[in-house]
């Protein structure tokens, strides 16, 4: 086979992996799954999030003292006239950080300022597995017979050390959340700057929505 015949093979199979839905699928993404027409009064939908913690410089992040916040929020919005309106919302957050005492990755789950599971694991990829478990928003569609949908997104921060030292504190049950924002002023040009250190080594905000199909309950 002629040299220029192989590479014009080699580029075409190439493409074609790089193209390919196993390959595409690799990427962050987040999915939003109505629940089944006999709970669609009773039930928020089904949400989870796929390889968010998937790029390099997340893990060795997270690997060096930066726990990772997922922020979720999910709103309920209805269809009609020239605008769609938003009727309810709510917020969930899932935080994962890295013991390296104990050589283990805590997730710990947060919804209504309330911890309500928290996991550790020996192992990164079954923090992961935790972490993208699918999860029924709590939030529910409207009674009328109105075209409804929800639409989720979720964005995804590396805290600062500072904010580590509050989840420790929160876990404690010495603080509120410090994903809620409530924090002393009186570091807030400390925690910048080690906010913009961990944005300049790649943890700035990630940002995914995916919305849901129209639905009538």
């Amino acid at each position: 086979m002629r040299p220029r015949v192989l590479l014009v093979l080699q580029l075409t199979v190439a493409l074609a992996v790089a193209g390919s839905p196993a390959i595409a699928q690799r990427g962050p993404r987040l999915e939003v799954t109505l629940p089944a027409r006999a709970a669609l009064r009773e039930e928020g939908p089904t949400v989870r999030a796929r390889n968010v913690l998937a790029e390099r410089h997340v893990t060795d992040l997270l690997r060096n003292g930066f726990p990772a916040r997922l922020h979720f929020r999910a709103e309920l919005w209805t269809t009609g006239g020239f605008f769609n309106s938003l009727q309810r919302s709510t917020e969930w957050d899932v935080l994962v950080r890295f013991d390296a005492l104990q050589r283990r990755y805590d997730v710990v789950r947060v919804v209504r300022d309330s911890a309500t599971a928290t996991t550790s694991f020996s192992q990164f990829a079954d923090a992961v597995t935790e972490i993208e478990r699918p999860m029924r928003a709590p939030i529910t569609p409207l009674s009328q017979r109105k075209s409804q949908y929800y639409n989720v997104t979720l964005e995804l921060e590396m805290l600062s050390v500072s904010d580590l030292d509050e989840v420790e504190r929160w876990l404690r049950g010495e603080l509120k959340p410090a994903v809620r924002g409530e924090r002393n002023p009186g570091t807030a040009v400390g925690r910048g700057m080690r906010t913009l250190l961990a944005r300049m080594l790649g943890g700035e905000v990630r940002r995914l929505e995916e919305r849901s199909d129209t639905f009538r309950p």
